[in-house]
């Protein structure tokens, strides 16, 4: 029998016990009033050996005992953090002490009434007047001394990784404040916060495979949701002047530190604005919940200081292009371009002057880009629902951006195409080419295209990435660390 194995037995060995005491070790509450923080906090002036009139109420699982005799050591784990109890022989109950050496192991949750006191070596503590045991334990925690060190194991116990890893909980503790911050400055702005369905009988919004299900209820197929977008268009089309959602996204891709397959998206849609208003708010979101969260603009990401302040660096595609390869993809023609293309081993989603560029720029310049640069004006052919550049007499680029920041995208945003004509052709295109086996081409949503021919002002749309952002502000080297529960392959 393994020393694991051992351990269970006794635990569930002591659980039989209690039970034939006629012990609940699964009581239904606890009078929780004092977090550890707290206390902590309010006791530091204490001096050694001193035993404040504060009496306190605290819960959490324990930690770490140490039996000396006449004094027991223990800690205890709660949700603000760490703290420390003590077992005194003449101060604290003896059939208490008994119980506590007898029945409570390391991994149980326990509740404690007394006074705190500091010992002395100056730890704030808390003296233990009465203990209840709230949840018996049964299998081990990890080994104190390595704790939870395997990734994979982690994020698939993820429960385990907050336990023994207490700083784990602290990103996810910032995600919120980001996700709030988010909100803060949305909604400060006067920007209505909706709901756009995940389940979808026609998907689109976005390049993307979808994953399929079925509405047994109705004999149908169903898609889940790659994007809000197209819900959110119909809403200004009704009569909204501002929307924005914070959903989950579902695209049936590849996983990666940067990709899971279920992420978190906000997008936000202002009547009367273009992608140029939609630059600015895309900045100040992230400038302002950089402060919110790390009291600073700059953030440490690998190795390298990030600078969120605004405002960002602006370049379009075509110049990203001339800076990083140093050609001059305007002034080539197809046979010229085609030759760097071929030259160069590259391969193009299709043989046109944008599919070209936009081909060279994913594969020679994305990964150079380290500060915050927003990448205007990209080919007419990367997506269907954007306007024509303004200044474009070509009809070759488009009023799309995408913020970079250490190589990768960050979000997304156009000034929406409105021109109900177009906006339908163009879908009627990428109906075509999903029949053909392009994959990630949306199928034609004749809803949508009648919500347009109604009528859709002039509009700007963005979409934020917010596990990509939460990474970055965090300074965490993959998105498995700002999920809580990423996709995992089934062991």
């Amino acid at each position: 029998m393994s020393r694991q194995e051992q351990i269970i037995n006794e635990k569930k060995k002591r659980l039989k016990e209690l039970i034939q005491k006629g012990i609940n070790p699964y009581p239904h509450k606890f009078d929780l009033k004092d977090f550890s923080s707290e206390i902590k906090r309010k006791h530091d002036k204490l001096k050694e050996n001193q035993e404040s009139k504060t009496k306190v109420s605290v819960a959490g699982r324990l930690m770490i005992k140490r039996n000396l005799g006449k004094l027991i050591f223990a800690t205890i784990q709660d949700s603000k953090g760490k703290l420390q109890i003590v077992l005194q022989k003449g101060k604290t109950d003896a059939k208490t002490i008994d119980f506590f050496k007898k029945y409570i192991d390391v991994g149980d949750i326990i509740g404690c009434k007394g006074n705190v006191i500091k010992t002395k070596t100056g730890e704030v503590s808390v003296l233990v007047k009465k203990l209840k045991l709230l949840s018996k334990s049964l299998l081990p925690l990890p080994e104190k001394w390595h704790g939870l060190q395997d990734k994979e194991e982690r994020y698939r116990k993820r429960y385990l990784d907050l336990i023994m890893n207490p700083d784990v909980k602290k990103v996810f503790e910032k995600r919120g404040k980001i996700i709030a911050g988010i909100r803060e400055v949305l909604t400060k702005k006067g920007i209505i916060e909706v709901e756009t369905p995940y389940l979808q009988t026609i998907y689109g919004g976005a390049n993307a495979r979808p994953f399929k299900t079925k509405l047994n209820a109705l004999d149908i197929d169903l898609f889940l949701s790659i994007s809000p977008e197209l819900y959110l268009k119909r809403l200004i089309v009704g009569g909204y002047g501002k929307v924005f959602t914070i959903s989950r996204n579902f695209r049936n891709e590849g996983i990666d530190r940067w990709h899971n397959p279920e992420f978190t998206m906000m997008e936000v849609y202002i009547a009367y604005a273009d992608y140029n208003d939609m630059m600015d708010l895309f900045e100040e979101i992230y400038e302002y919940c950089c402060k919110r969260i790390n009291n600073s603009t700059k953030v440490k990401f690998r190795g390298k200081t990030i600078d969120f302040k605004r405002p960002w660096k602006r370049m379009t595609m075509s110049q990203a292009i001339k800076k990083y390869v140093e050609i001059d993809v305007e002034k080539m023609n197809e046979k010229e371009i085609f030759g760097f293309i071929e030259k160069n081993k590259l391969h193009c989603k299709g043989r046109t002057w944008g599919w070209a560029v936009q081909e060279i720029f994913e594969h020679f310049c994305e990964d150079k880009i380290m500060q915050p640069t927003f990448i205007l004006d990209h080919p007419l052919e990367t997506t269907p629902l954007c306007k024509i550049h303004r200044d474009d007499k070509l009809c070759r680029v488009i009023e799309r951006f995408e913020p970079f920041c250490m190589g990768v995208e960050l979000g997304n945003a156009y000034s929406e195409l409105n021109d109900p004509i177009l906006q339908k052709t163009l879908l009627k295109e990428q109906q075509k080419a999903l029949k053909k086996g392009d994959k990630e081409a949306n199928p034609l949503d004749e809803d949508f295209i009648n919500a347009i021919e109604i009528g859709m002002p002039p509009t700007g749309g963005l979409g934020l990435g917010i596990d990509r952002m939460v990474m970055l502000l965090t300074g965490k080297d993959s998105i498995r660390d700002v999920i809580l529960f990423p996709f995992m392959k089934p062991e």
